[in-house]
């Protein structure tokens, strides 16, 4: 081999990119140290475009097709190099290939939960996830901004530049659509296209293509899952608070059959829950507000009716309770008829079974035992 062989043989005469990762976005020719052969051969598969960069500046760009790289096919580079009557010496250059397919599944999320106001609640912090679909529509532009500006050219750093960039809009494009946090989870469709439409300027000034935006999961804080959670219970019930009160009543007795007090823990369990859901059923149904001094008394017959009994177990007041409740709470064997009682108008604390009004005389009510198996 002559030494003008051994020189030849330093140039690049064949620029190809074999896409064998096939999720590549961007590949760079290494053309380290070595200068392109004018009249080299040029291949540029389907789905790629090359690009030829002069001294960090964009020249000449090919679509696929195979090249035999000369002035003729290379203008914007014979312009910046001044290359004149058909230059045919090597050149230096770099050369980019870009995928143009399009990539689907790629993933978005916040690593952080992102502050959002919200008509109900007020600020809140939410996440979300979900996948995106996009395309290289303007190689030059891409490498402009993305690839040649931030100096990114591997596909995972290129891939968490744009997944900042959703995120840093996500929350804008949430509050403007002005969907309550209760109706994001039936909203993902109508929101993400809303994304889509928001984001695509965005991805267009990058030179991409944003083909689609998909939101799986919108998951917002523990707490206001929990109002949520406790917004639909009571949904469920309606103004049915007499059954709340009841299954109140009833699971604090479970709780209180597992505990050491026993009838009394159970008493003190369906005190606590009867004042429950008294409470929960006096703040949906707002009652008036109560009877001033001057007010004149409640007709014949309706003392009976409203929640006047108070009654104290193990040195804690429970109450107010209705007289029918009360007693259905003495039969049943819930609360002992010694149980000491007060009501308005009466002199002091007494047990239950003294006061006539109720006919609990005759001592407890209590239920004989089961009969034996």
């Amino acid at each position: 081999m002559g030494l003008w062989d051994a020189i030849k043989s330093e140039f690049i005469q064949i620029i190809e990119w074999l896409d064998d990762s096939n999720n590549t976005l961007v590949y760079r020719f290494p053309v380290h140290d070595q200068e392109i052969k004018m009249g080299a051969q040029l291949t540029v598969r389907e789905n790629q475009v090359a690009i030829f960069i002069n001294e960090g500046q964009v020249a000449d760009l090919f679509k696929p097709g195979r090249y035999e790289l000369s002035t003729q096919n290379m203008p914007v580079m014979t312009t910046l190099r001044s290359w004149k009557y058909g230059f045919d010496s090597p050149f230096k250059a770099e050369v980019y290939f870009f995928n143009t397919r399009l990539f689907t599944d790629l993933k978005w999320g916040t690593s952080n939960p992102v502050m959002m106001r919200d008509a109900e609640f007020g600020m809140i912090r939410m996440r979300a996830f979900g996948t995106y679909a996009m395309r290289i529509a303007d190689a030059k532009e891409f490498f402009k901004t993305i690839v040649g500006t931030q100096g990114l050219t591997t596909t995972e750093d290129i891939l968490v530049q744009l997944r900042s960039t959703i995120v840093s809009h996500l929350s804008d494009i949430i509050a403007e659509s002005k969907i309550a946090a209760l109706d994001l989870a039936s909203s993902y469709r109508e929101l993400a296209t809303l994304a889509q439409k928001e984001l695509a300027p965005s991805f267009t000034s990058f030179g991409l293509e944003l083909a689609r935006f998909n939101i799986d999961n919108v998951s917002l804080p523990e707490e206001v899952e929990a109002a949520i959670d406790q917004r639909t219970k009571l949904g469920v019930l309606g103004d049915r608070m007499g059954q709340y009160t009841q299954m109140q009543a009833a699971e604090s007795i479970k709780v209180a059959a597992a505990n050491p007090g026993g009838i009394a823990g159970a008493g003190v369990g369906l005190g606590a829950g009867m004042a429950m859901g008294q409470a929960m059923s006096g703040a949906l149904n707002a009652p008036p507000p109560p009877q001033s001094a001057s007010a004149p008394p409640p007709p014949p017959g309706g003392a009976a009716s409203a929640p006047r009994w108070s009654i104290a177990i193990d040195g804690k007041t429970y109450g107010p309770y209705t007289d029918d409740a009360l007693k259905t709470m003495v039969q049943s064997g819930q609360v002992a008829a010694s149980t000491q009682a007060w009501r308005p108008g009466a002199g002091g604390w007494a047990p239950l079974d003294t006061y006539s009004e109720l006919g609990l005389s005759g001592g407890s009510a209590m239920p004989p035992p089961p009969p034996p198996k």
